[in-house]
């Protein structure tokens, strides 16, 4: 009697067991292979980033022969006048990470200011702040950028800061937050009519409360892939005005490494080991970030984490249903 008095708890302690774990694995999904690799690629790189500098000599020691090919003592050659690759790689690794990040935290913060003030005010204030972010979308963003990196390369008075890493940051900050200012706002209209929000409000909290209390970390996985966006364009950003001879000119990017390598006619040259690394590190740059951005977009919409299962279910319904066809038209 015991036994069967038991076992009706037993199985009811496990079916509260499972439905619990399957309600973590909803909300808190498994690590995807996307998210892992993606974060692999980028701890790496950043490792090398702030590690390497420290360990591969000064990038601007032009002891050595030029246009050494790879060997034992410069693992990555030389350049056209000597410098040793592997340095100036590391260096303009870091120079590059430091660009990315500034300019996506300064885009991200541009973003939340003209996206989650006029999603949640409305009225006046989101028609100005959507005028002005939409004059923002519809000038060329990489023209723009090029305009401002002329003007203020001519600029008196800025003194070191004039084509400096931190300027370029900045610069391609201010251009780069409007898209992610687009989203935000649609985002924060929707959470403005939620029941909470609105109890909040009812509530007499000030309105900057319930943005940072009740909207924000709602925004979180939301603001976490508009940064890694606003990274990736400022690092392919920089590059591309480096190689066009706008970048900084006082410091080292993977951007001045490929502009270096272009007026030294590397390609011509066949030094293949003077472009081909800085390029590929700035396609891993994007690639990783890119997966950790997919994996963001699966966490935040559960219908991208489920579709690949639907379509093997899908696929498995196929086969099966050949399966059965095949076998009746062999009966």
């Amino acid at each position: 009697m015991a036994d069967l008095i038991t076992a009706p708890a037993a199985e009811s302690t496990h079916a509260v067991a499972v439905t619990r774990v399957a309600r973590q694995k909803r909300v808190f999904p498994r690590m995807s292979g996307k998210l892992l690799t993606g974060i692999a690629i980028i701890v790496a790189i950043t490792l090398f980033g702030l590690v390497g500098p420290l360990l591969v000599g000064d990038p601007r020691d032009a002891g050595a022969e030029p246009l050494l090919p790879p060997g034992p003592g410069h693992p990555l050659g030389t350049t056209k006048l000597g410098y040793d690759v592997l340095a100036q790689i590391a260096t303009g690794t870091q120079g590059s990470l430091f660009v990315g990040a500034v300019a996506g935290l300064v885009a991200l913060v541009l973003a939340l200011v003209f996206g989650v003030l006029a999603g949640y005010f409305g009225g006046v204030l989101d028609e100005t702040l959507m005028l002005l972010t939409n004059i923002m979308l519809v000038i060329p963003g990489l023209p723009l950028v090029m305009v401002i990196a002329t003007y203020v390369q001519h600029t008196e008075g800025l003194g070191a800061l004039a084509r400096s890493s931190l300027l370029v940051a900045l610069v391609l900050g201010i251009t780069g937050w409007a898209g992610s200012a687009v989203v935000l706002r649609g985002t924060a209209r929707s959470l403005r009519t939620r029941d909470y929000v609105a109890a909040s409000v009812i509530a007499g909290e000030r309105p900057l409360r319930v943005i940072f209390v009740e909207i924000l970390p709602n925004l979180v996985p939301l603001l976490a892939a508009q940064l890694i966006f606003g990274v990736i364009f400022a690092v392919l950003g920089e590059a591309g005005l480096s190689y066009l001879g706008l970048g900084p000119t006082g410091s080292i990017t993977l951007g001045t490494v490929l502009n270096d390598a272009q007026t030294g006619q590397a390609v011509g040259s066949g030094a293949w080991w003077w472009f081909v690394p800085p390029g590929a590190i700035i396609a891993l740059i994007g690639t990783g970030l890119s997966l950790i951005n997919f994996a963001i977009d699966e966490i935040v919409n559960p219908k991208l984490r489920l579709a690949p299962m639907a379509a093997r279910r899908q696929r498995a319904a196929r086969r099966a249903g050949r399966g059965i066809a095949g076998a009746e038209a062999g009966v």
